[in-house]
């Protein structure tokens, strides 16, 4: 399979949106308090683990669209990670993770998708 499918492409650009978004808003508070001239406050436990979880969200999201197998299952432990984090905040927020990781997953991994993933990689 030559053409990438519209699951692929639907999937991957929601990831690298929504982890550069994330990326984006995580650190507006930064860059106010550094504008107004206050201290910054980093907080490497909290903010550090959110920013490299929204890194590794766009490198999957990326890593598809170069038919790169291990983005899919990047991608599958980052969505595991935040069913997690969902589970312990609240129970709507877990129903919504578990739904967006179910589809998720059921486009990762059709048969016709993993035809793509198997096609090796043209330059």
């Amino acid at each position: 399979m030559n053409r990438r499918p519209l699951s692929i492409t639907i999937i991957g650009w929601l990831f690298i949106v929504f982890g550069i978004a994330g990326l984006v808003w995580g650190l507006l508070p930064t860059l106010e308090a550094a504008a107004a001239g206050r201290p910054i406050e980093f907080r490497v436990a909290e903010e550090g683990i959110a920013s490299l979880s929204r890194i590794l969200a766009v490198v999957g999201g990326v890593g598809l669209f170069f038919r790169f197998n291990w983005a899919r299952w990047l991608l599958v432990v980052w969505m595991v990670f935040h069913v997690w984090v969902a589970a312990v905040h609240s129970l709507s927020e877990l129903v919504m993770h578990v739904v967006v990781f179910t589809t998720v997953i059921v486009f990762l991994f059709r048969p016709q998708v993993a035809g793509y993933f198997l096609t090796p990689n043209e330059p």
